[in-house]
């Protein structure tokens, strides 16, 4: 068998395995033995020193050697069977216990010398529960499991931690020669970065832990390189496409947008529409993501890009993910452009088929400029005369294949992409990394700051009477809850159940004042209605589920009450209290919330603390970790399988420099330093939407 097919050998034939172990290493991501090499432990036990028995200490995992004094096996009233041994070392005497463990007896041996490792704890006497063991051998051989720096598993099934251990501590015996150098020698002097072999023993059983460090830097350097490369290439195949669509100006429609603007625009707003022209005017595609804090005036930059490429001849299409949303940005868009001539269309599922099959036509013949809607603009039946631009707002909550749907609707047309949802800039490198930026801070002149509160049930009547006030000076206000309606499982949530609060709202607190209801499950043309009238002023009070997150402007609606507040995720509570002081007035945010765990309490203080989605969006990555936060499984990478994109932010920055000078000298690694790792980025990115053409 040639070297480099000796790591892609099935798991089940190796030595020690078989049909059962073979399935539980398959759950664990374990098909081959390159598998087991890559996979990592997740945390390590210093057991490189013994305690004397003497100067061991309760509630610390310490690790003793001594022999055994006795031995005995006994089962209780209720038919638990209890292991116990006595040991000494020379110095005094511990015992040691496991429960339901009562084949051990059949191990250990009055006289034998053994080696302990576990927590220490006080009873009537010190002693270890269910400690680690080890009996010596006579020829006194290396043990992986104990003296030394023992690497823990991620483990599943019936696979012990001694399992995993020795499996790999075998399969690196025997295989870790044949592991190939797939970094380019250069990159590994520059970087002063170990070799793979070295790498691969340490982050399993290192000699110390400055190797271990070495070792970790190593993998993970070579695991975000790989990514950033895929990155890279991608970028690079978007900025070279030569058929893009040219958007010269977008002469006297984009004149008329600006000088009917009844507000002046930021500096930011600026500068992402001076952006956004340069792309669609380069003659290749623009794929830009627009990021601002909420109410920061996203929806005018998009509007601007839509009259551009109107201007030029073309159509546009902006796809939301909610219904609501949708109908939000169709009113602001009519209210924007079509005073200027252009021709602004809806399509959503809620629509009867007579309208929806009128839209479908205008939007076939050219007759509608530009298409607001859901999911519903990427169905078949949607053909566009002649696209220009896609904008995606909210595009976190949209697919890899949803985008890439919409996009095919035209020919290379232009692509924006917007959220509202500040990103870390540690995942800006990894998620968004093949895409240009535009930020968006500042909000716009006029917005006062929102007042921030979290209240406890006890404040309940008081909240009431406040929003009461807010009321009686003409104001109006939101009740956000995280139901639309309980279950019998869920009645201890009960008064955070919309419905619920709708009801007693309506009948008892607020009776002398309209209270509507808003929820997912409301049909189209309720939906519908409900909003008219809360925009209007005909509702005071709206109780609503999450269905008002983003998008909803009402500029009276000054107080915004969050039940069950520690329900909710940071970015979405920051996303809830954007929909408010969005007028003159000020505005206040009352998180109602008795959390029951310290990450639920540091979210409420955090969205307490600060106004600043940017900051919010930091604390929040690091409070959910990389791998939960913001939909980064929708942007079609793969998982980040070793390191850690916040606490590796430094070696992510120095593989992204890599990486893209990689690409910039050598843009399909041709060269044959490149070959390996070209060959390794192929196999990566298999079958992955969107860098099909990486390697």
């Amino acid at each position: 068998m040639q070297q480099k097919n000796i790591l892609q050998t099935p798991v089940r034939y190796f030595k020690g395995v078989g049909p059962k172990r073979g399935e539980d290493l398959a759950r664990l991501g374990i098909h081959t033995v390159e598998d087991i090499l890559y996979y990592l432990p997740f945390r390590y036990e210093d057991r490189s020193s013994f305690t004397r028995i003497k100067d061991l200490k309760a509630g610390e995992p310490q690790m003793v050697q001594a022999q055994v004094f006795t031995a005995a096996s006994r089962r209780t009233k209720s038919g638990l069977a209890i292991f116990q041994i006595a040991i000494t070392d020379g110095t005094g005497f511990v015992h040691a216990v496991w429960f339901n463990q009562p084949y051990l007896k059949g191990y250990f041996r009055c006289g034998q010398k053994v080696v302990l490792y576990g927590r220490v704890d006080r009873y009537d006497r010190l002693q270890f529960v269910n400690p680690d063991y080890e009996i010596l051998k006579e020829d006194g051989g290396l043990s992986i499991n104990m003296g030394r720096i023992v690497p823990v598993y991620p483990s599943s099934g019936q696979l012990t931690q001694k399992y995993l251990r020795s499996l790999s501590y075998l399969a690196i015996s025997k295989y870790a020669r044949s592991l190939t150098e797939r970094l380019p020698a250069y990159i590994i002097a520059r970087q002063k970065l170990v070799d793979i072999r070295f790498a691969i023993q340490n982050i399993h059983f290192p000699t110390n832990f400055a190797n271990l460090e070495k070792a970790y830097k190593r993998i993970v350097f070579e695991e975000f390189f790989i990514l950033q490369l895929a990155l890279a290439m991608k970028r690079k195949n978007l900025k070279s496409e030569q058929l893009g669509i040219r958007h010269i100006g977008g002469g006297e429609l984009t004149d008329s947008f600006k000088r009917s603007l009844p507000f002046q625009l930021t500096d930011g707003q600026k500068k992402a529409m001076a952006e956004i022209e340069r792309d669609m005017a380069s003659g290749r595609p623009m794929n830009r993501l627009l990021e601002g804090d909420v109410g920061s005036g996203k929806t005018v930059v998009a509007a601007y890009a839509l009259a551009l490429t109107v201007g030029n001849g073309f159509q546009g299409v902006m796809m939301a993910p909610t219904e609501v949303l949708a109908r939000q940005h169709f009113i602001g868009l009519s209210e924007l452009l079509m005073p200027l001539g252009v021709n602004v269309g809806l399509l959503v599922g809620g629509m009867e088929a007579k309208a929806k099959n009128k839209v479908c036509s205008d939007i076939r013949e050219g007759k509608a400029d530009i298409v607001v809607g859901t999911h519903a603009v990427i169905q078949e039946a949607v053909e566009f005369r002649r696209l220009g631009l896609a904008v995606i707002d909210e595009q976190h909550k949209f697919g890899v294949m949803q985008r890439a749907i919409l996009k095919d609707k035209g020919y290379n047309p232009h692509i924006l992409l917007m959220t509202a949802t500040p990103i870390p800039r540690t995942l800006a490198l990894t998620v968004y990394g093949d895409l240009d930026i535009s930020v968006i801070k500042e909000l716009p002149k006029g917005r006062k700051p929102i007042v921030t509160y979290w209240v406890d049930e006890k404040s309940r009547d008081k909240v009431y009477g406040f929003i009461r006030e807010e009321l009686q000076k003409g104001r109006q206000a939101y009740v956000v809850c995280p139901l639309i309606k309980s279950s019998s499982q869920e009645t201890r949530r009960k008064t955070q159940d919309a419905e619920t609060v709708f009801e007693k709202l309506r009948d008892e607190i607020f009776s002398d004042y309209n209270v509507g209801l808003l929820h997912g499950k409301m049909t189209s043309k309720e939906k519908d209605k409900t909003m008219k009238d809360f925009k209007k002023g005909v509702i005071d009070v709206l109780v609503s589920t999450v269905v008002i997150e983003v998008g909803v402007d009402v500029p009276n609606a000054t107080v915004m009450l969050v039940e069950g507040a520690d329900y909710f995720g940071l970015a979405q509570l920051h996303q809830l209290r954007g929909r408010i002081g969005r007028g003159e007035h000020e505005s206040y945010c009352i998180l109602l919330a008795d959390p029951k765990t310290e990450e639920s309490a540091q979210r409420l203080k955090a969205i307490e603390g600060t106004l600043d989605g940017f900051e919010i969006a930091e604390t929040d990555l690091h409070i959910r970790g990389p791998g939960e936060f913001f939909g980064t499984r929708q942007h079609g990478l793969p998982e980040i399988r070793f390191g850690n994109i916040l606490k590796d932010a430094d070696i992510m920055e120095r593989a992204r420099r890599e990486a893209f000078a990689i690409v910039a000298a050598d843009p399909k690694l041709q060269d044959e330093r490149h070959r390996l790792i070209r060959e390794a980025l192929a196999f990566r990115f298999k079958g992955r939407t969107g860098f099909m053409n990486v390697a």
